[in-house]
């Protein structure tokens, strides 16, 4: 058996890459898939559509190696987080569209529940704060609004998981209904001090426990694959998709901290053994668990990272595929005063405001498109710049360095434009998708692919990007940023 397999299902994308000895990757296959918007603030997406595209992706790779399942050591997965699924235990069939993390139809629950006062006792228990992007509400919700659903909940019936359990049911052909303590954890119903689903979580959501996967570790042999296209194989590691990225960027010791600039942008520092509460509105998170050994982390998560480009190419058609927006950001020498917050589906850390809405500032007749799209590239640097200083302050100590990921991480202009706002030295590795290597890396550990001694020999710097920026300038840019975030909030009524 030589090599690993990584499923890495993503919020636009499912992806399957095949890992050698020597943790290179030796085959890669992608397909995107549809994102449903039924109305304003709703994000949705076909699960059985999720399921066929990382079918095919897996084929995809088997084929281009020509290889059999039999030399597979081992799969590992990593997921979107929160993004819910329930199903029908009976016909594997899900009763409704999965709701996406980025939806924002909860908003009003979280908010009746804030104004009760539970919010501190969830943070108590999860580390998490109230609020849409989470995965408990997603669930009352579906209980609540599909025919039938809560009857069918309270007989057993039906069976809920964030993708990782979905792709694990079908993978298994409904033999094991399971999920990771990393992805347990972004619930609202795990309590991450205890590693157990939390009985008085459950009833303040209305949740039945008949609905929840068993929880294991982050890199164990759950069990083997059933599929015939991949029969036989240990399925041996899930990791939610930033926890996995902080393992592949081998930040394995407290306080080495990483930014995936995916869809969202996500900053996690680990913070090792211990659980740090956030006084600053972050998230307390289990990054993973490896035998007895439970690591934990504090993250900042931004919803619109990526998305912004993906919301100009597609939304307003103002270029043909992203790699552009560097180029036209580059031609001009900045921003020209433009400043843009891209709460396209509101803002997430620090601020949490659901009710924050997309806006542009400062156009003036001498603003271009290119303006426009460098003060969407900013935007995203902003926005992690914003993460770094409140988890210094939660960490008491200055983050020195940050290893970053994800696609917009090709992108020179926005990544020295973080380094000189953040003032801060930023590494890119040699391979930028490490969420798929850290999901990779875990299943390698289980099944005696790799020792993690070794892993460190895998990992190479691109580039190292140093700030240079004046701190006059970097003064007036965050003026302006925080000037306009201040006014984009709390917008929608």
């Amino acid at each position: 058996m030589t090599y690993i397999l990584a499923i890495d299902q993503g919020t636009s994308s499912s992806r399957c890459i095949l890992y050698n000895r020597d943790a290179q990757p030796v085959a890669v296959a992608q397909q995107e898939f549809r994102q449903i918007y039924p109305q304003p603030g709703w994000v949705e997406h076909d699960a059985e559509e999720i399921w066929q595209s990382q079918i095919n992706v897996i084929k995809q790779v088997l084929q281009e190696k020509n290889l059999k399942s039999s030399k597979i050591a081992g799969i590992g997965i990593t997921n979107q987080r929160e993004t819910t699924v329930v199903w029908d235990r009976r016909t594997g069939k899900p009763i409704y569209n999965a709701i996406v993390w980025q939806d924002r139809r909860t908003a009003d629950e979280c908010n009746r529940l804030k104004a009760e006062g539970f919010e501190p006792l969830i943070q108590d228990k999860t580390g998490l704060l109230l609020d849409a992007y989470f995965s408990a509400t997603k669930i009352k919700w579906l209980l609540d609004h599909v025919d039938g659903a809560r009857a069918k909940a309270e007989r057993g019936e039906l069976a809920f998981g964030t993708i990782d359990s979905w792709l694990v049911w079908n993978l298994t052909q409904g033999e094991l209904h399971i999920t990771d303590v990393s992805n347990a954890s972004r619930t609202l119903l795990y309590n991450i001090g205890q590693l157990r689903w939390d009985d008085e979580l459950l009833a303040l959501f209305d949740i039945p426990a008949s609905l929840l996967p068993d929880v294991k570790t982050s890199s164990e042999v759950y069990g083997l694959t059933r599929h015939s296209d991949i029969a036989g194989t240990p399925i041996a590691a899930i990791a939610g998709d930033q926890q996995a990225a902080l393992f592949g960027q081998l930040c394995n010791q407290p306080g080495m901290a990483k930014c995936t600039y995916g869809t969202g942008s996500f900053l996690m520092i680990n913070t090792g053994r211990k659980k740090v509460t956030s006084k600053h509105r972050l998230l307390s998170t289990i990054a993973w668990q490896i035998g007895d050994e439970t690591t934990y982390a504090l993250e900042g998560s931004v919803f619109m990272g990526g998305a912004v480009l993906q919301w100009l190419r597609d939304g307003l058609m103002v270029f043909k595929q992203a790699s552009d927006s560097e180029i036209l950001a580059s031609s001009v020498n900045d921003n020209g005063g433009v400043y843009f917050v891209p709460a396209l589906t509101g803002l997430g850390a620090p601020h949490w405001d659901a009710n924050a809405r997309g806006t542009i500032f400062g156009i003036t007749r001498g603003t271009t498109h290119a303006h426009l799209v460098r003060a969407a590239l900013e935007s995203i640097a902003f926005q992690v710049d914003e993460l770094l200083q409140t988890m210094t302050l939660d960490c008491n100590e200055p983050i020195t360095q940050l290893r970053i990921d994800g696609g917009a991480a090709n992108n020179n202009l926005m990544v020295q434009f973080q380094a000189d706002l953040s003032n801060i030295n930023i590494i890119r590795p040699d391979n930028l998708e490490t969420t798929a290597l850290g999901a990779a890396y875990l299943a390698g550990i289980a099944v005696g692919f790799w020792r993690v001694e070794e892993l460190s020999q895998s990992w190479r710097i691109n580039q190292t990007f140093t700030p240079n920026l004046p701190p006059e300038q970097v003064d007036s840019l965050r003026h302006f940023w925080q000037k306009a975030v201040g006014r984009a909030m709390d917008w929608a009524e």
